[in-house]
């Protein structure tokens, strides 16, 4: 027993020595080659049975010639390890190069495309997750780069819609100033009418700002959904009636409040919004309706209108900044921004706006979640 321990406590120091210089020489060649730190590695294990064994062998006085074959058979299992572990490390060197080059293709624009084969399954995940990581840059790109030609259609189009209104304005006071015109109160009523709209678009802009911003300022209340819908319509009424428009409410269940938890003066915009778009672009002795009905969790409002539907390449820019649906720059087309404001104040109560086409027209619906009881 003793013998034994004797013969463990000179492989201990042995190893322990090997171990302590191996993690020196780690520690110096940190930030070099994963090939030269992997023969490290494996000097270091071979050097650990090589000093154990030999300051055993040099302790149990061995023959010289047992010493030699001992020592020469050590000498040969460290030169081979040693080139097995070269040869392993020039492999993951070789996969983490191309997984680099791979990535540097990422850095300047291009997609990922992992190399086919990893040396290791810390490499292989790493290039599954920026393979993963080069999908949602991919779509980050095309969002802001849909989102950057929104934004200068939308400066073009306000431009223009500003521009034409005042120059109208411009001309209707000087004609005004040099007393050429025949009937003031037409024209006065003109430049109010013009004042108003620009008022109404810059409201909009205003708005729109604030919720991209992400600055909207809700307060929320406690409210039936059905007097949003009732509100809604009275609003409406007088101009679907100069439309020869026909508005319809069709409730589910009028007898059950349908509680949410709203921002009751933005949601009436939101409605608002819905119904003089559908009104617009319904045509004359044509029918807009007015749901809300509730769904699981969540309650649905829904405008349906009768404007012959949408292009489904259209479908999904409805929302977008800026869109019409036409190049006109006169209503019924309008600025673009009420679809968008919609949206945002609809995604501002965690809900979701969405739009699809139906017999005769499309329907816009907005999903509210149910207040809590």
């Amino acid at each position: 027993m003793r013998d034994l321990l004797f013969i463990a406590a000179y492989a201990a120091l042995g190893a322990a020595v090997a171990g302590l210089l191996g993690a020196f020489a780690l520690r110096l060649l940190r930030r070099r080659s994963v090939a030269l730190s992997l023969a490290v590695v494996a000097a270091v294990a071979v050097g650990a049975m090589l000093a154990g064994t030999l300051s055993v062998a040099w302790a149990m006085f061995l023959s010289s010639h047992d010493l030699g074959v001992i020592t020469t058979v050590c000498a040969i299992a460290a030169a081979v390890s040693l080139t097995v572990a070269l040869l392993l490390g020039r492999w993951v060197v070789a996969g983490s190069r191309a997984l680099a080059e791979a990535t540097r293709v990422l850095g300047d624009g291009g997609g990922f495309s992992a190399p086919a084969t990893a040396p290791t399954a810390e490499l292989a995940a790493l290039g599954r997750e920026l393979a993963a990581t080069s999908v949602k840059l991919t779509a980050s790109r095309e969002r802001e780069r849909a989102l950057e030609a929104s934004r200068r259609e939308l400066v073009a189009w306000i431009s223009h819609d500003l521009r034409t209104p005042l120059a109208g304005l411009r001309a209707m006071a000087e004609a005004l100033e040099d007393g050429v015109v025949d009937d003031p109160a037409r024209y006065h009523r003109r430049i109010r009418a013009e004042v108003e709209r620009l008022s109404g678009m810059v409201g909009d802009l205003f708005e729109l700002s604030r919720i991209q911003a992400g600055v909207l300022a809700l307060t929320p209340t406690r409210v039936s959904v059905h007097d949003l819908v009732d509100d809604a319509l009275a609003a409406a009424e007088s101009l679907a009636r100069e439309h020869g428009v026909l508005l319809v409410g069709d409730r589910d269940g009028a007898h059950d409040p349908v509680p949410v938890k709203v921002d009751g003066r933005e949601m009436s915009r939101v409605l608002a919004n819905l119904l003089v778009n559908a009104i617009h672009r319904t045509p004359a002795d044509g029918t807009v309706a007015v749901a809300a009905h509730r769904a699981a969790d969540s309650v649905v409002l829904s405008v349906t209108d009768g404007c012959g539907g949408i292009p489904a390449d259209d479908l999904p820019r409805v929302f977008d900044t800026g869109w019409r649906g036409t190049d006109a720059r006169t209503p019924p087309a309008g600025a673009g921004l009420g679809l968008a404001i919609v949206r945002g104040i609809v995604e501002a109560h965690e809900g979701r706006a969405a739009v699809r086409n139906v017999p005769g027209g499309c329907r816009f619906e907005v999903v509210l979640p149910v207040a809590a009881p």
